[in-house]
């Protein structure tokens, strides 16, 4: 339930404590000195966790946890979240319409994993072998290098409208809610595939560090809307290594396979409990509400 994406403190001090040990005791210390918590997610995603966590904190520690998202779907203008995007906006939303529903792979891994040159040259050509139209966003400082792109990728698949890549920033939220998107490929980061989720679209799942394997586990095997590309291996920053053939047959099974149809349809239903969940009197709605008149209590009493 708490997913906490921490930072690289690798440096070790003088007594031997690393400075993730130490952001790991400041958390605990600052959860425990807290009223409670306040969760990005909704309680019909995550309910038997929910109802877990919150005896948990009742009984245990005196302390409440309230669910108030997704949040992404609580912003109006969909094409802001983060950073500015690296792409005209009105360019990517053209280019999705001129295709077919459910058609489009959406390929990104966060704004912090890496891959090496051999990896990224993995993907390029698992998505092209594969077939299907995609969105890619490549996180390199330096655009202009494009030496490990397999020759003549860009200007295949550009000019036969097979593919786009963002270098840098994409406007996420705007594709993802896209109909004609019909897959994530996702770190599993929890905003994303939050996200993914609030859109409803299935996850092609690539996880890399943090709690990520837990909610590819969770994406899979209790949501059952996503399907793995074989990552093993947790890495700090780099990504685990996976072929391109790996890449290509994933791609197939959640994009065109017998289980896409499946994962679509319970996809779409929990979309829909998202955004039930913030209207009026939904369980997000309630729990925003419940927290305001909480915190409203604790300053009365302290006037």
């Amino acid at each position: 339930m708490t997913r906490l994406l921490l930072p690289d403190y690798a440096k070790t001090d003088g007594d031997g404590e690393t400075g993730l040990t130490r952001v790991l005791q400041e958390i605990k210390e600052s959860e425990l000195a807290s009223y409670g918590m306040i969760v990005n997610s909704f309680y019909e995603l995550e309910q038997v966790y929910a109802d877990y966590y919150d005896k948990q904190l009742l009984q245990v520690q005196g302390r409440r946890a309230w669910y108030i998202g997704p949040l992404s779907l609580c912003n109006q203008d969909k094409g802001k979240r983060g950073k500015q995007a690296s792409v005209d906006q009105g360019g990517i939303l053209k280019w999705l319409d001129s295709k077919k529903a459910n058609s489009v792979v959406y390929v990104c891994f966060g704004s912090i994993a890496n891959f090496s040159e051999t990896q990224l040259r993995e993907i390029a050509r698992g998505l092209e072998d594969s077939g299907q139209q995609f969105i890619w966003v490549v996180r390199r400082s330096d655009k202009d290098d494009k030496g490990w792109l397999p020759e003549g990728f860009e200007t295949r698949t550009t000019s036969e409208g097979r593919g786009v890549i963002i270098w840098g920033w994409a406007p996420q939220v705007l594709i993802l809610d896209h109909q004609t998107v019909g897959a994530f490929v996702t770190h599993c980061g929890w905003n994303s595939t939050l996200e993914a989720v609030s859109a409803g679209v299935p996850m092609l799942t690539w996880p890399v560090s943090a709690e990520q394997f837990y909610n590819e586990k969770f994406v899979t095997d209790i949501l059952q809307i996503g399907v793995p590309v074989g990552v093993k291996k947790w890495n700090r920053i780099v990504g685990d290594n996976i072929t391109s053939n790996a890449l290509q047959k994933a791609l197939h099974r959640i994009m065109i396979g017998e289980e896409a149809e499946p994962m679509r349809n319970r996809a779409h239903k929990l979309a829909q409990m998202a955004t039930t969940a913030l209207q009026h009197n939904g369980s997000s709605y309630c729990h925003f509400t419940h927290l305001i008149q909480h915190l409203r209590s604790i300053a009365s009493l302290q006037n």
